[in-house]
């Protein structure tokens, strides 16, 4: 008999939480997201190298004989939690969960090393859509190079190296010079998205495609709800600080019983969401049922993050409509999480499928 998961968090798990938020506050403010979103850059590096760098974050998932740090899945989700809370513009989960998965799925140490000491950003060259177990799009390798288009690919921009499954079953590392990289319109614009182009673009064999994109989309999937939850829990407590100060008829709106009960409503759904995310990232950690403790996060934690942010932007009425306020980037980051690594109707059937539940 398996043991119960343990969903609360460890005093080593509640300081990593107090030093990424300390970071995020110095490096991730609101006005300084918005502005990045209006750049050319969407990517805020230096908040990156802090995390990367100065802190060894990006190397969490990662064996320390392998140059990392030897954390689980359940520290990564603190962080992402965090960045969540901050919708902070980094390529956190596309590179040091999503692409270095591929990589362990492959044991390449080299570039490995690299990814966890922050050196490179890595890029999975799977649409951001696709859930783990689903159909992906792959290049064509001839003649030793590759060639082909693919789209939607999350941080393309950023990375360094790019990992790209090809007809021939394998996934090979790409140097992202030799791709041609081209921006798509994104609804989130902390999480760019872009198309990658390989015309004879020579590549690197690290292993076997199917094997690390469903471990890569495994893990990218449980730990989305992570950052769902950060987004949540971020958006609730604003909305909860914002309605205690902002009076009406001479009173705190707070106080009016109808908003009482939207905000314990959605109190109970984002205390519901954290104990779906910790399991997961439990699971991932344990290796303890992780499929149907991801399927079942991400069938819920969609629905969560969007009527939070939803209910932020309402609730803070006038000035929550206006482009100053960092409402509608959580708005915009819930919403594009929703379909980032399948639906929660895709996770909802794979749940099905797992448990051996019939459809009526």
């Amino acid at each position: 008999m398996s043991a119960q998961p343990d969903l609360l968090y460890s005093e080593e798990e509640e300081a990593l939480r107090a030093a990424v938020r300390d970071l995020l506050a110095d490096h991730c403010d609101a006005p300084g997201v918005i502005a990045r979103t209006e750049s050319d850059a969407p990517h805020d590096l230096a908040a990156w190298k802090a995390l990367a760098d100065g802190m060894g974050l990006a190397g969490l998932l990662v064996p320390e004989d392998k140059g990392g740090q030897g954390a689980t899945h359940r520290e990564v989700a603190v962080v992402l939690e965090e960045l969540g809370r901050a919708v902070a513009p980094v390529p956190y989960l596309t590179s040091a969960v999503v692409a270095t998965e591929a990589l362990l799925a492959c044991d390449t140490d080299d570039l490995l090393a690299e990814l966890a000491s922050g050196r490179k950003i890595g890029a999975l060259a799977v649409s951001l859509s696709v859930a783990p177990g689903g159909a992906y799009k792959v290049v064509r390798h001839e003649g030793g190079t590759l060639h082909g288009e693919l789209t939607a690919i999350a941080d393309a921009q950023g990375a360094d190296v790019l990992l790209v499954p090809a007809d021939d079953g394998g996934l090979y590392a790409v140097d992202a010079t030799s791709a041609t990289v081209t921006p798509q319109v994104a609804f989130d614009l902390t999480r760019p998205l872009a198309t990658v182009t390989l015309d004879g673009a020579g590549g690197r064999l690290l292993g076997d495609a199917e094997v690390a994109v469903h471990r890569a989309l495994r893990a990218g999937a449980g730990l989305l709800a992570s950052e769902q939850l950060g987004l949540a829990d971020w958006t609730l407590t604003e909305t909860v600080r914002y309605l205690k100060e902002r009076k009406q008829f001479n009173r705190p709106v707070g106080g009016f019983q109808a908003l009482k009960h939207r905000l314990a409503q959605l109190w109970l759904e984002v205390v519901n969401l954290r104990a779906a995310a910790r399991n997961s990232a439990d699971a991932l950690a344990t290796g303890e049922d992780a499929d149907v403790a991801v399927a079942v996060a991400q069938a819920y934690a969609a629905s969560v993050a969007v009527h939070a942010a939803e209910e932020a932007l309402q609730l803070h009425a006038g000035i929550g409509m206006t482009w100053e306020h960092p409402v509608h980037l959580y708005l915009k980051r819930a919403k594009a999480d929703s379909i980032a690594y399948g639906t929660a109707g895709a996770h909802r059937a794979r749940l099905a499928e797992l448990v051996d539940l019939q459809a009526p």
